[in-house]
C-alpha cells in the first residue's frame, strides 16, 4: 500500500496550529491506530470514518492503518479532523490521488452517512492555514458565509464526503462556491432618549463611551441601571475590519455566530446573570478551554447587573482581564489564551432590601457593609468612574429639556474619541482610547503641570487613592478635555475625575 498526507488545523484559544495527518496503509492486522495526543472525541473519529467511507460508496482499506498527526506533542481534540482523516486514509490506499491534498486544508465533521457537518472555529482555523501557506480550503457549505470572511484562500464548501472525493479526482463535480460576504445589518441599539432624568448618570455614561472606561451604577430598583446599561453599544464606535475579525474569531471558537450574518461588525453587549459560574464568565471546560462572557464582549460591552448578587471570588476573576485585556486559563492540554478588552458596566442596590427610597431601607449597617463588600477593594480600584443614582420622583416634566437621543451623544463621543487617537498617534502610539494610555506614558511623556494634579497629589499623601487610582483619575481628566475640546486636562477636569471616584457607596 502506501503513505499520503492531508491537512487540518488544532485549536488552541483563538490561536490555530496546521496539522499534519499522515496516514499509512500497509501489511498486518486490520485495525486503525490513531496517534498524536488525540482526546476521547478524536479517537471516536475513527468509526465515524470508517462508516461515512462506507456510505459514500467508497472501499475500506482492510489493511492495518496508522494515523499520525503532527505535531505529535500537540494535544488534539474535537471532531473538525474527520474529512482530513478520511482522505489522507483513502489516498495512502490508493483509492483517490494525493495531487491537490498538499496545499489544501480539510474542515469537517462526518457523519455516518457521509454529510459534512459544521464545525467551531472555522474562521481562525482558515486564517492559521493561510499563515502555513495552504492556498486551497474545503469546508461544510453552512460554514461558507464565515469561512468567506478570509481573503487570500482558495475556498469551496462540501455537503457529502463523496463530493470532496470527486473533487480530488478532478471530476466534473464542482463543490459549492462561497457566498459573497454580506454586510450585516445594524443592530437595533435602544435610544438615550428613553431614560427618564438621571443626568449624572447620563453625562457618565457619555465619558465612559467616549474613553473606554469602566463604570459602576449603585441606586434603587427602577432608576434606570439597566437601560443605560443596555445604550451604551450604541454610542460606541464601529468596529475596524481587523478588529471585526477578532471578535467573530472568538464567537466562532465560542459557537455563537449567526449563520446568515457571520461577521461582528457592531460593538457586542454581553449581559450575565449574577448566578454565572467562573467558568462562563472567565472561559473553562475539560481539554483546552472555551471562551467565557469576559472574552465573547471583547472590544464590547460586558454588564454585570446586580454585581453585589455576584459571589465576590467569581467577580474578583475579573481582575487580571481589566488590566491585562487578555484572559489566560490553564488546563490539562495546554494554556488557553483568549482576547478580553471589554468595558464592563457595574450595576447594583444599595442594600439588599432595596427599596424605591433609601430613607425606607430597614437594613442594618452590618448587612449594608457586608452587601457591598462583595465588590472588593481591588475591583472598585479598576472602575474608573461611579455614580450614584436617585429615585425617579416624576414620570414627566413639562418644564424639563427633553433628553438628547443617542445620534446627538454618539456624535461627540466619536469626537472626542477621534481627538484622543489623533493626539496619541502624533507622538507614534496606536491606543485607540485614553483608558488604555500606559500609567508611564501619563506621568513622564504627558505629564500635567503640578497644579493642575495637586489634588491628586493631596489624595495620594492621604492614602484616600491608590497609585493605579491615580493613574486612572488622569485617563479620565483628559477624556473630559477631549469632550470639552480642550488641548490639555485643567484643575478642574482632574477635579471632576477625582469627584467620579470619591463616592462612598459602591
Amino acid at each position: 500500500m502506501g503513505l499520503a498526507q492531508a491537512w487540518s488545523v488544532a485549536l488552541h484559544g483563538v490561536d490555530g496550529i496546521a496539522v499534519e495527518i499522515e496516514a499509512d496503509v500497509g501489511v498486518g492486522q486490520p485495525r486503525t491506530h490513531l496517534l498524536g495526543l488525540p482526546d476521547a472525541s478524536l479517537h471516536e473519529s475513527k468509526e465515524r470514518v470508517k462508516a461515512a467511507v462506507r456510505n459514500s460508496e467508497e472501499e475500506w482499506p482492510k489493511q492495518r492503518i496508522v494515523l499520525g498527526l503532527s505535531p505529535a506533542n500537540l494535544p488534539k481534540g474535537g471532531s473538525s479532523y474527520d474529512l482530513a482523516i478520511a482522505c489522507a486514509t483513502l489516498a495512502a490506499a490508493g483509492s483517490i490521488p494525493c495531487e491537490r491534498l498538499g496545499t489544501t486544508v480539510l474542515l469537517g465533521e462526518l457523519a455516518l452517512d457521509g454529510r459534512v457537518r459544521a464545525v467551531r472555529g472555522t474562521l481562525p482555523a482558515l486564517l492559521a492555514a493561510r499563515r502555513a501557506g495552504l492556498t486551497t480550503a474545503i469546508v461544510p457549505v453552512d460554514a461558507l458565509p464565515e469561512a468567506a470572511l478570509v481573503d487570500g484562500i482558495d475556498l469551496h464548501g462540501a455537503q457529502t464526503l463523496a463530493e470532496v472525493l470527486a473533487w480530488l479526482r478532478k471530476e466534473p463535480v464542482p463543490l459549492h462556491p462561497p457566498p459573497q460576504p454580506a454586510a450585516p445589518p445594524l443592530p437595533a441599539v435602544p435610544d438615550l432618549a428613553d431614560v427618564v432624568g438621571q443626568p449624572e448618570a447620563r453625562w457618565a455614561l457619555e465619558v465612559a463611551a467616549a474613553g473606554a472606561h469602566h463604570l459602576l451604577l449603585t441606586g434603587p430598583p427602577g432608576t434606570g441601571k439597566t437601560m443605560l446599561a443596555e445604550r451604551l453599544p450604541g454610542l460606541l464606535p464601529p468596529l475596524t475590519r481587523q478588529e471585526s475579525l477578532a471578535v467573530t474569531a472568538v464567537h466562532s471558537v465560542a459557537g455563537v455566530l449567526s449563520s446568515d450574518y457571520p461577521l461582528v461588525a457592531s460593538p457586542p453587549f454581553v449581559n450575565v446573570h449574577h448566578t454565572t459560574s467562573i467558568a462562563a464568565l472567565i472561559g473553562g471546560g475539560s481539554g483546552m478551554a472555551k471562551p467565557g462572557a469576559a472574552s465573547r464582549a471583547h472590544k464590547g460591552v460586558l454588564f454585570l447587573d446586580e454585581a453585589c448578587e455576584f459571589g465576590q471570588k467569581t467577580i474578583d476573576a475579573l481582575r487580571t482581564a481589566l488590566e491585562e485585556g487578555e484572559v489566560r486559563i490553564p488546563r490539562r492540554d495546554g494554556i488557553a489564551r483568549y482576547p478580553a478588552r471589554f468595558q464592563l458596566i457595574l450595576a447594583t442596590n444599595p442594600c439588599p432590601c432595596a427599596p424605591p427610597k433609601e430613607t425606607d431601607c430597614i437594613c442594618t449597617s452590618t448587612v449594608r457593609r457586608r452587601y457591598r463588600s462583595r465588590l472588593s477593594g481591588p475591583l472598585l480600584d479598576r472602575v474608573d468612574l461611579r455614580v450614584r443614582m436617585r429615585a425617579t420622583t416624576a414620570m414627566a416634566n413639562a418644564d424639563a429639556t427633553p433628553p438628547e437621543p443617542t445620534a446627538v451623544v454618539r456624535a461627540r463621543v466619536l469626537k472626542a474619541r477621534t481627538r484622543a487617537a489623533t493626539r496619541w498617534s502624533a507622538h507614534g502610539h496606536t491606543w485607540p482610547a485614553n483608558a488604555l494610555v500606559p500609567g508611564p506614558a501619563l506621568r513622564k511623556e504627558f505629564a500635567l503641570p503640578r497644579p493642575t494634579t495637586a489634588l491628586l497629589d493631596r489624595a495620594l499623601a492621604l492614602g484616600a487613592l491608590t497609585g493605579r487610582g491615580a493613574d486612572r483619575c488622569l485617563r479620565v481628566a483628559w477624556t473630559l478635555a477631549d469632550l470639552a475640546e480642550a488641548d490639555r486636562p485643567t484643575q478642574d477636569h482632574v477635579a471632576a475625575a477625582l469627584h467620579f471616584r470619591e463616592r462612598r457607596a459602591p
